[in-house]
């Protein structure tokens, strides 16, 4: 009966205070005369019983406006939220986010059955949305190869070529730009500052729109780079006159990125599926317009690129703007103030993951000069592509625990951050291991989706192991990703990427690849070199598969 008063007692001193600004929810285990309660009081009552503002700065010494850390700073912090999630004693009562606190550890398998429910519900309810529209924005591209490809076999390796090589890298090095306001948006609503949300929102607008102005060179010198990396004639000057048209399509991603991770932020992940596949829709309806009915040939299909990537990054502004009210106050002047700060931090996202990039593009460039280059590619562009449209599925994963671990830092909840993480490992290795089981037992067939070649599915097929053992591994290197994102680690894991990347798996990948005469293997011998990359996974590189078999041409 005392142990029962005790609890009642403790969880009606449990309160939520919340305000616009300034409180956010508060996690408070008392129970009175008991030492080691009060030494959690202390140890708790600086984070999770200050207003956010106070919150924030407790865990870092922030550079930032606001009391929001920077990466550097509340990484440091950060980094030990898995050290010191255990050293506060369990309430006899488990207490969840909806009570206002962090979790007690758990005890038994009742308390790990639970959160793992709790966590899983949370995690999918993120992550289901993002995959389908990632998937949806894929479909995008791959409709316009589509169309495109009944243009003619020309047109189709250029617009393949322009989409692979020049989109594909201001597309991932934009997408690294933006991801800084994964760890800045995400603290700041764990921490209850919702409106700063859109104050950080438009300040990655300036600097993406400026990224994209220092990109445009990239575009309009397409058909030199393209010439320079080996493409024909013919092929780069039809590609750089694409990669001009659909300029437009590139400065919609700078207000495209930014809003898509404020809405993450909130888990108001929904709305970004609904646009994906009203884009998809809309998308098909406009090629079909200009390509088949109009005539406009490439034209047409880059014009379609360009009104479909602008609608739904203007979507997805009148979302922000009439249903966000409490993130979107308007505009501010406070976007121009600390800017460099945030440069700083968007640079180390983008550094993480176009060190992957241009890792996979020189992959394929030293493939296609293997013996027999057609079969090489050609293989590995089937086995790149099937590990692709599983990546769509934890690029879902990735952004979700990203959004999960920084909302819960924020809130000052080291425990609920560790346990989410835990819980997705799990979940993520348990479907990597059935895909690379469903591989397994069909590597003798699946490769009659993309080929009819008997000899290009005999080559598929030697690859199934390896590919394989890479999707077990990429199972679990997105949830990694999302943890150092969530935890602004982005400075420390560049440095990783660019050892594991290039001093490491390129220098194996070529020695494997041309001294022991193992061709393709090599590329699925330094794909393994991922897992202690801990880069965010990203879709850029399934869009290289549908014309990887053009790179050697």
């Amino acid at each position: 009966m005392v142990a029962e008063n005790k609890n009642k007692n403790m969880m009606q001193e449990s309160l939520i205070l919340e305000t616009r600004r300034a409180e956010s929810k508060v996690n408070i285990g008392k129970s009175k005369g008991n030492e080691e309660s009060k030494a959690e009081e202390s140890s708790s009552s600086s984070s999770a019983g200050s207003p956010p503002s106070e919150k924030l700065r407790s865990l870092s010494a922030s550079p930032f406006i606001d009391g929001v850390a920077s990466s550097d700073s509340f990484a440091r912090d950060s980094h030990h939220f898995f050290e010191t999630a255990d050293l506060h004693p369990a309430p006899s009562t488990l207490i969840t986010d909806d009570q206002g606190g962090d979790y007690p550890p758990a005890t038994g398998f009742g308390d790990a059955k639970y959160i793992c429910l709790l966590e899983s519900s949370k995690l999918w309810a993120i992550a289901g949305p993002i995959a389908f529209n990632i998937l949806c924005n894929y479909g995008v591209n791959s409709l316009t190869n589509i169309f495109v490809g009944h243009i003619g076999d020309i047109e189709l390796s250029a617009v393949a070529i322009s989409l692979s090589v020049i989109a594909n890298f201001s597309f991932g090095f934009l997408l690294g730009m933006g991801s800084a306001l994964e760890t800045l948006c995400g603290q700041a609503f764990g921490a209850g500052q919702v409106d700063l949300l859109g104050v950080y929102m438009q300040r990655s607008w300036i600097i993406l729109f400026v990224a994209c102005l220092f990109l445009l060179p990239l575009y309009v010198f397409a058909t030199p780079v393209l010439k320079l990396l080996g493409q024909r004639k013919d092929i780069a000057e039809l590609a750089g006159k694409f990669t001009i048209q659909v300029i437009p399509q590139m400065f919609s991603l700078a207000i495209n990125f930014p809003t898509q991770k404020f809405l993450q932020a909130q888990s108001k992940v929904g709305v970004l599926a609904w646009i994906g596949l009203v884009a998809l829709i809309t998308h098909i309806g406009i090629l079909y317009l200009f390509i088949n009915v109009f005539k406009w040939g490439l034209a047409g299909a880059a014009i379609a690129y360009d009104i479909s990537a602008w609608g739904i990054a203007l979507a997805q502004v009148v979302y922000v703007v009439g249903w966000c009210k409490d993130g979107w106050r308007g505009l501010s002047w406070l976007a121009f103030k600390d800017i460099w700060a945030f440069v700083r931090l968007s640079i180390a996202s983008a550094v993480m993951l176009c060190l992957e990039i241009w890792y996979f593009m020189t992959i394929i460039v030293l493939t296609g000069h293997l013996e027999d280059p057609i079969i090489a590619v050609g293989s590995l562009s089937i086995c790149m592509n099937i590990n692709g449209w599983e990546g769509m599925l934890f690029i879902g994963i990735n952004a979700a625990i990203s959004v999960r671990v920084s909302n819960e830092l924020g809130s000052g909840h080291p425990r609920a951050a560790k346990y989410c993480v835990i819980v997705t490992c799990v979940e993520s290795l348990l479907i990597g291991i059935l895909c690379a089981l469903i591989i397994l037992a069909t590597k003798n067939q699946f490769a009659v989706i993309f080929t009819a070649s008997k000899e290009m599915r005999k080559a598929v097929a030697k690859l199934a192991y390896l590919l394989g053992i890479t999707m077990i591994l990429n199972s679990i290197q997105p949830v990694i990703s999302g943890v150092a994102v969530g935890g602004g680690w982005q400075a420390l894991v560049a440095y990783i990427n660019l050892f594991c990347y290039y001093v490491v798996g390129l220098p194996l990948g070529f020695l494997l690849g041309y001294k022991t005469k193992l061709h393709v293997k090599v590329e699925q011998a330094s794909e393994r070199m991922r897992k202690w990359g801990g880069q965010e996974q990203n879709h850029l590189s399934t869009d290289m598969n549908q014309t990887n078999i053009y790179i050697t041409t």
